[in-house]
């Protein structure tokens, strides 16, 4: 494997550079403290022609793969954008990949543009307040009409973008889950209207990435026609892990984006604030921690590149993009702890953007599945272990 960009990759990245050069940290700074969607920046994305980086050019997309998603993503948030400007699409780069795969030509033709143009946002609705990470346990439920439609009840949590959104991909279950021989049966997948007369979206308060809203969804006779079910009815977890790894690749390369902007911050910093006569950078103790957390981050990129070349050579890659979502949130977390501890009480102050960027540090960590999970499917998938849950 080679991990050197070729030419196209690097004009990717620096055009990518170049539109997030026209929303500096202060922009998200301010959308934060606003708590405002940043539209502009996803109408600038939309207009460059990048929201269907990794769709097909048959639907506008520039079919292109999960690497040079990774590499956008990395770049959008290292500009520091952080979680807040690459969560405003991450949603577009991946979220569809089950309509994509497992759509008809029909609904790819129908869904996809409008979503690449900007002229639609989307949202992801697949976790449910009980279920967690056992999504065989979700208990919304999509009940068959007459008319070969479906109608939908039940709640869904931590959905982001359903203040803005106007369609979602949505997972319920079309058989109860004691008519089913696996729990993975009987689930339906369906990409239909956010229809806020049968939907209540309220929004959760956080501790960061405010500038993009986190949601429950209140479900109630939504009203769903069949030509919205992606693939057959009973397949939809099946579809639904055919888009986990990309999903955990392009979020590890949000999270080494997030950490390598802390650190730019840090250093530059530590070179120019002086005590006792001396730049703070110059002593190991400031010096050291900055220096191990650009290491793992180098590191966490590798995996997170190895993976997405695996990916999109039609390899196995389950291992590595869980190996690289682990290694890049952690490694961004303690970048931005150290950013903030090395700029000491300013570290503290939205001046320097840092203690933003910590604390969207945690989403990577936490989402989509808790490191604790990541380490129990790696123990068992890379080392045989028994399994644990």
């Amino acid at each position: 494997m080679n991990f050197s960009l070729n030419d196209d990759q690097r004009s990717l990245v620096a055009a990518i550079e170049r539109l997030c050069e026209d929303f500096p940290a202060e922009y998200w700074r301010e959308h934060d403290d606003r708590a405002e969607f940043p539209h502009e920046f996803h109408r600038a994305v939309a207009d460059s022609g990048w929201l269907g980086i990794a769709m097909p050019e048959a639907q506008g997309g520039a079919g292109l793969g999960i690497t040079e998603a990774a590499l956008m993503m990395r770049a959008i948030s290292a500009s520091g954008a952080g979680m807040s400007g690459a969560s405003s699409v991450h949603m577009n780069i991946f979220g569809l990949n089950p309509v994509v795969v497992f759509g008809s030509e029909a609904q790819r033709q129908r869904f996809l543009p409008p979503l690449i143009a900007g002229r639609e946002k989307a949202c992801f609705a697949v976790t449910e307040p009980d279920a967690g990470l056992d999504t065989t346990r979700l208990k919304t439920q999509a009940l068959r009409q007459a008319d070969g439609g479906y109608r939908l009840h039940g709640r869904k949590i931590w959905i982001s973008t359903a203040q803005v959104a106007d369609r979602m991909l949505i997972l319920a279950r079309t058989t109860p889950l004691e008519q089913v021989k696996k729990p993975t049966q009987g689930l339906t997948l369906f990409y239909t209207a956010l229809d806020r007369s049968k939907v209540e979206v309220r929004e959760i308060h956080k501790l960061g990435r405010a500038a993009v809203d986190s949601n429950m969804l209140f479900i109630d006779g939504l009203e769903v026609p069949e030509e919205d079910r992606i693939g057959e009815e009973g397949r939809g977890f099946e579809y639904i892990l055919h888009g986990l790894n990309p999903e955990r690749i392009l979020i590890a390369a949000e999270a080494i984006g997030i950490g390598r902007a802390a650190l730019r911050i840090a250093s530059q910093y530590a070179q120019e604030r002086v005590v006792f006569g001396r730049p703070i950078g110059q002593n190991q103790g400031v010096a050291h921690p900055l220096a191990r957390a650009w290491a793992n981050l180098e590191a966490a990129d590798l995996m997170m590149l190895k993976a997405a070349t695996l990916y999109d050579a039609g390899e196995p890659c389950g291992i590595e993009a869980n190996a690289a979502k682990y290694l890049a949130a952690e490694a961004a977390h303690d970048a931005c702890q150290n950013a903030v501890l090395t700029l000491g009480g300013m570290g503290y102050a939205k001046e320097y953007h840092v203690e933003r960027l910590l604390r969207e540090s945690y989403i990577p960590r936490i989402a989509p599945v808790s490191p604790q999970m990541i380490l129990n499917f790696i123990a068992e998938k890379a080392l045989g272990l028994p399994k644990s849950y």
